[in-house]
């Protein structure tokens, strides 16, 4: 069996089951960190002193872990974290991004402690040549006060 029908046997067997992780407390440096690093020069982005700093919406799209870092047995040899494609830790597979859709609910605001919901949706065999897997996961951010981003990530496994 091949490395990308492993994932795909395996996939299918975590289909509809949710996983949850606690992101922590979003802390206004590192929000104006991801900000500039991301391009912006608006000061009300980039500046957490200043007292209309604001979270950029991306930046909790962005969050895979709290923080804190993670220890180096967390990544996969290409970098990307070993779960975040599931079904694909410890396989020798190439991974691309096949597509992202956000929706926005409320703001992200400094001191929002972040829970992630994340459940993979589907899992589909595509290509007529040399056959891949398309990946769907769905995930839910949220704060106390309720649902902050919703997002639907596409992954490509070959």
């Amino acid at each position: 069996m091949s490395a990308w029908e492993v994932a795909e046997e395996r996939a299918r067997a975590v289909v509809g089951r949710p996983e949850h992780r606690n992101l922590g407390v979003v802390r206004a440096e590192d929000a104006a960190e991801f900000a500039r690093s991301a391009g912006e020069t608006s000061p009300h982005l980039i500046d957490p002193g200043r007292p209309d700093f604001t979270v950029h919406p991306m930046y909790i799209v962005s969050l895979l872990r709290g923080a804190g870092g993670v220890d180096e047995g967390e990544f996969r040899p290409d970098g990307m974290y070993r779960d975040e494609v599931p079904g694909t830790d410890g396989l020798e597979v190439r991974l691309m991004a096949g597509g992202q859709m956000v929706r926005f609910n409320d703001e992200v605001r400094v001191g929002d402690r972040i829970e992630v919901r994340r459940v993979l949706t589907d899992v589909e065999r595509k290509g007529s040549g040399t056959p891949f897997l398309l990946l769907t996961v769905e995930k839910t951010y949220a704060a106390e006060r309720g649902t902050l981003a919703w997002v639907r990530e596409r992954f490509i496994v070959r």
